[in-house]
């Protein structure tokens, strides 16, 4: 089980919140289920698996560790839109090489910089290189309105002095 917040150091260069939700705590609530698939797959397999998984993505490994990340997005751009056939196109011709990782320890802020500065949706959790999940931006954009309507109810309370 992991803490479910951590303290913050406040920043001259940006007012930050006393308390930030760690990933941690998103795969908490969500599972640590990861679909994987090797790079000799084909990418018709990938595209089969995300379907019936409903996910948008899926880690790459060779044996435990990771190699790769093929998402949908590499599917239209590098099989779709090129004209190639999705049962003779292999994974490992299409896979995003450079997978950027998060641990559970980061906060969900940190991670947003992370997709927005290296244009990703989709970030494997590891600790140790052992992979512990997957977080992508719609459970990060879930969590943090989740965590702004709690911080509202609690105002709301205490303008109202306690009382329900």
């Amino acid at each position: 089980m992991c803490p479910a917040l951590i303290p913050v150091v406040r920043s001259r260069k940006a007012p930050r919140a006393p308390f930030m939700t760690t990933i941690c705590r998103i795969l908490d609530q969500k599972g640590h289920q990861v679909w994987s698939l090797r790079p000799s797959d084909t990418v018709y397999d990938a595209i089969k698996m995300m379907a019936d998984k409903d996910v948008g993505a899926l880690v790459v490994l060779d044996g435990s560790k990771i190699v790769g990340i093929v998402t949908e997005r590499d599917y239209a751009r590098n099989v779709f839109l090129k004209g190639r056939a999705s049962p003779q196109t292999l994974v490992g011709e299409i896979m995003q090489r450079n997978v950027m990782c998060v641990n559970p320890d980061n906060s969900i802020e940190e991670c947003m910089a992370i997709m927005t500065a290296k244009h990703v949706r989709h970030l494997p959790v590891t600790d140790d290189s052992q992979l512990l999940g997957i977080v992508s931006i719609g459970d990060l954009v879930k969590t943090i309105i989740s965590d702004r309507e709690f911080a509202i109810e609690q105002l709301e309370h205490y303008i109202r002095g306690g009382k329900t």
